[in-house]
């Protein structure tokens, strides 16, 4: 699946070279107002929180906690718009190719002969947005893997497909 490339590049690092089958699936752009929805709640919560900690208990660190958490949360959400472009899949013949992440990036190739279950969740941001996530299982944990921001149409084919391809794998072991 993955070979590692006999070159490295100039800096010294080693490249893992991805066979190019055709072109990579993008998840739906309204999926960044998803993501951004989150951050910033999450980022209020904790928030919230810091000022609570610095209101009642008169601790001068939360104020400077509070405000970290919202310079980090300002940076996280200037970064989803680009998170978001990295994540994309690919069917190939024999396994589905999942990618993810700008500065750690994540490869995932299921077999659709090992998937046990493919799964369609939506939360009530994505819900209003028409999209979906496309979760699928097989017995290794490790490869869970979870196609966020599907418009609602292509996950369900998509979930269709998968499933008649894991079928028809697993027919044939």
């Amino acid at each position: 699946m993955f070979r590692v490339a006999n070159e490295s590049e100039p800096n010294g690092s080693v490249r893992f070279d991805v066979p190019h089958v055709g072109e990579w699936q993008r998840v739906a752009p309204r999926y960044v107002v998803v993501e951004i929805v989150g951050s910033i709640l999450f980022g209020l919560v904790l928030c919230g929180a810091a000022t609570l900690v610095w209101l009642l208990a008169n601790q001068t660190w939360a104020l400077y906690v509070g405000l970290a958490i919202a310079v980090i949360t300002i940076v996280s959400v200037a970064f989803e718009p680009r998170r978001v472009r990295s994540i994309g899949y690919q069917l190939r013949d024999d396994d589905l190719l999942f990618r993810r992440g700008i500065m750690f990036q994540r490869f995932v190739a299921v077999p659709y002969g090992r998937m046990q279950l493919v799964d369609i969740t939506r939360g009530p941001v994505a819900r209003w947005l028409g999209l979906a996530d496309l979760k699928f299982v097989t017995a290794a944990a490790a490869t869970g893997v979870e196609i966020p921001g599907l418009d609602d149409a292509d996950a369900e084919s998509l979930r269709d497909r998968l499933v008649q391809l894991a079928e028809s794998r697993r027919a044939g072991l």
